[in-house]
């Protein structure tokens, strides 16, 4: 967290350019759900047309500076991977429990296409939601609905477990801890679905649990009791499978009202996510159980009851050590007076980067019709220098080795070929430039000349030679003449958002080339 920001600042900030900032996460949502980002109806069964949608999306993303994606890989326990445990998704071939042909695992392909541009994975799962249209949906055979009826309630047409039911914490948290045990993803990601957003006419059936496992709490209490007990279960799978994994929330975004808290925001949310959908967020930040918290922030910052500016600042004080995303809306572009503003998304990021150490984006797809120039603004603007998601030191606090650095001779260039120097793995190497005449070490955004992802622990790049030039590699010694020419450092990032000390080269031939 990058500190406690002030409505004044916050404010001032609106109105001042501010410089890139060298860690934050850049990130965007790719719902599956009901073919929101991806697959497309059209690509629904087609398995070349899927592959060539996600590539596109995260070409798409490279282009407008992001950094990471989010994507829903289990919409309604059913699954974009192979599972011994739920069916394939409907939402992937059409009907549920068949297996996309010709055959591929989509999480292991969408897993390595992320990676391979050194962008992270976060997989996005729904923990409750069983059938997304409990009238038109048809569950596989080997759907959990199907072989558990008793885990599950219907509530304004979609199916739901029941979160009161001690097997369904145990079988939720053995799903997850199925992807992060065989699947190299970088965080467990959970959206703003526990308890359902309450509907006027529907009730949540929940009595006969109640009556089975209350645990002698009060219901209020034993419903978020109930949700704490996956959260804490969950959170600890993750760790012993993958003590790196992150595990991150994205709520709704109000905490709880201050007519009802002291704590709370002062905004009237007509539902919250203490009182409504009794996700106790504050609790699992304080325990640490989930290591970033990402509030959907999808109001106007003119908002009459929950202004963007108040809810940014209340979350900015609320973080208790642990990273805060945003979760802003460019789907909002154009919907009333406020969103048809160009300057509300950007007004927004300005904001968000001041209060917090990143944003996520709802959603994808959103972007590639450019709304109002917000996806130029990015690329041209705010994301015009790249940028590492930020350390997390409670996860790993040892930064990595400087890579090795060698040289070979190809034609009027010269190979660079870098490779990891110990066996922690790594992300990225960072190269790093300074044209003749600059005389600064920073190793700060406006002086990274690419981002290489890093395969196998090795990268390479290709430079020309810049003529008379001769060889310095790894950390070698300086020349009277060093700064009549570019001068070029690169470190390792590692899979956990640590950087190494940097090593030097010169853009120059091996010695006697």
């Amino acid at each position: 967290m990058k500190g406690v920001c002030s409505l004044f600042i916050l404010s001032l900030v609106a109105t001042v350019a501010l410089s890139q900032p060298k860690y934050e996460l850049r990130a965007a949502w790719i719902a599956s759900v009901e073919h929101i980002d991806w697959p497309s109806q059209a690509a629904v069964g087609n398995v070349a047309l899927q592959k060539q949608e996600f590539i596109d999306l995260l070409d798409m993303d490279q282009r407008n500076g992001l950094n990471a994606v989010v994507v829903q890989i289990r919409p309604t326990a059913d699954a974009f991977y192979p599972s011994p445990l739920e069916p394939w998704s409907v939402w992937l071939t059409g009907k549920q429990g068949v297996p996309p042909e010709p055959y591929y695992d989509p999480l292991a392909f969408m897993i390595e296409e992320t990676h391979k541009r050194g962008m992270e994975f976060h997989a996005w799962i729904n923990p409750y939601r069983a059938l997304y249209n409990s009238r038109r949906d048809v569950a596989s055979p080997t759907h959990i609905t199907r072989i558990h009826p008793e885990w599950f309630l219907v509530y304004d047409n979609t199916t739901l477990f029941n979160p009161g039911i001690p097997a369904v914490w145990d079988y939720v948290t053995n799903v997850i801890r199925y992807i992060v045990r065989h699947y190299d993803i970088d965080a467990i990601h959970f959206d703003d679905y526990f308890y359902p957003y309450k509907t006027k006419g529907e009730y949540f059936a929940d009595d006969y649990a109640y009556s089975q496992y209350n645990r002698g709490l009060d219901k209020e209490t034993w419903r978020r009791s109930n949700v704490d007990s996956l959260i804490v279960r969950v959170s600890k799978a993750i760790k012993d499978e993958k003590p790196t994994c992150q595990f991150g929330i994205s709520p709704y975004g109000v905490w709880r009202n201050l007519s009802k808290d002291p704590d709370g925001s002062d905004t009237h949310s007509a539902q919250t996510d203490y009182d409504d959908l009794y996700a106790n967020i504050l609790l699992w930040l304080q325990k640490g159980w989930i290591d970033y918290v990402c509030p959907q922030l999808y109001w106007e910052r003119t908002h009459r009851v929950l202004p963007y500016d108040l809810l940014l600042d209340w979350w900015s004080t609320h973080t208790y050590g642990r990273q805060l995303f945003i979760g802003l809306g460019i789907y909002k572009a154009g919907v009333n007076p406020a969103w048809r503003n160009p300057h509300e998304l950007p007004d927004q990021i300005r904001l968000a980067r001041a209060a917090s150490d990143g944003v996520i984006y709802f959603s994808n797809q959103n972007f590639a019709h450019n709304p109002l120039g917000w996806s130029d603004s990015l690329r041209y603007d705010f994301y015009k220098y790249p940028a590492l998601a930020p350390p997390m030191r409670w996860i790993d606090s040892i930064a990595p080795s400087p890579p090795l650095v060698a040289t070979a001779r190809a034609g009027d260039s010269v190979h660079i070929i870098l490779s990891a120097s110990s066996a922690k793995p790594l992300r990225l190497f960072v190269v790093y430039r300074y044209l003749p005449g600059d005389t600064s070490t920073a190793l700060d955004p406006e002086h990274m000349y690419k981002l290489l992802p890093v395969i196998n622990q090795q990268a390479s790049l290709t430079l020309p030679i810049e003529k008379g030039a001769r060889l310095h590699g790894g950390l070698g010694a300086r020349t009277a003449d060093d700064d009549e020419r570019t001068r070029w450092s690169v470190t390792s990032y590692s899979t956990t958002h640590l950087e190494s000390a940097p090593a030097a080269f010169f853009a120059a031939p091996p010695p006697g080339l």
